[in-house]
């Protein structure tokens, strides 16, 4: 509610004070680097609090001994993603019940690299990320593939589009077309599993420019059509490997909140 007496900077500090609903659609782009799935979709956040500019983000993972590198990210990435919300001007991330909470807790809110929290650590996190990346951009390019060959492309049709052939087909953004023959045949696809994977394919800098190759080899390189099948087996694979990860801690997760209901 305004009030007549309010200057137009107080308005728009109002209209730009951070909520929940923004904090956990922040929350949501955060992803465990494991299994490749939001950390709100996994239910590892346990509280949102909000004063004022200051947001407060507590959470928790399925064991005590999950990688400290991989908490790290976690934490790392919530900070910053919430502090770049507007009207966020800190941010102060809390890791419950692991074996390196106040560790973590104190050096992501401090503001300090993962080398000067844990000085003994065998190197530092980019490199973990970077191949966890590439993981999952194996993982979503399957998933894309698979809609690809549900609708009737033939593996060297998939192998031989660049990331110009495909556009959204509607303004809903929902279906995408994915062209062929130099745009004289138009498929419909669900554009979700394919914008999914571009956003990982850019993000591990495999694709750049829309004449680029769309989907890759694990190591990079354009798909020879005669390869398609075993890159897409690996594909599976990975998928398959994370998807079972995802199922150990879905289910460690739930053992772990009931041990704790029956402690409370």
């Amino acid at each position: 509610m305004t009030d007549a007496r309010d200057t137009d900077e107080t308005i728009d500090r109002r209209a730009d004070a951070p909520n929940r609903e923004r904090v956990r659609e922040a929350l949501d782009d955060v992803t465990d680097p494991e299994l490749d799935r939001s950390i709100v979709e996994l239910e590892y956040v346990d509280a949102i609090e909000i004063d004022d500019e200051r947001v407060t983000v507590a959470f928790t993972l399925p064991t005590a001994w999950c990688s400290p590198a991989f908490a790290w990210m976690m934490a790392v990435d919530a900070r910053d993603g919430i502090e770049a919300l507007p009207g966020v001007t800190e941010t102060r991330v809390i890791l419950r019940d692991h074996m390196h909470d106040e560790v973590i807790n104190r050096g992501v809110n401090e503001r300090l690299s993962f080398e000067e929290t844990f000085p003994d650590a065998d190197g530092g996190v980019d490199a973990v990320r970077a191949e966890l990346d590439e993981k999952a951009r194996i993982a979503r390019q399957y998933d894309a593939v698979e809609r690809l060959l549900e609708a009737g492309l033939e593996p060297a049709q998939i192998a031989a589009l660049r990331v110009a052939d495909v556009e959204p087909a509607d303004e809903t953004g929902d279906v995408a077309a994915v062209y062929l023959r130099d745009r004289a045949l138009a498929v419909t696809v669900p554009m979700e599993p394919i914008e999914s994977y571009l956003e990982k394919a850019e993000a591990t800098g495999v694709v750049s420019t829309p004449d680029d190759a769309l989907f890759r080899t694990p190591e990079g390189e354009p798909i020879d059509p005669e390869s398609f099948d075993l890159v897409h087996r690996r594909g599976r694979l990975a998928t398959v490997n994370m998807s079972g990860q995802g199922g150990i801690c879905d289910g460690l997760r739930e053992a772990r909140q009931q041990r704790l209901a029956v402690d409370d």
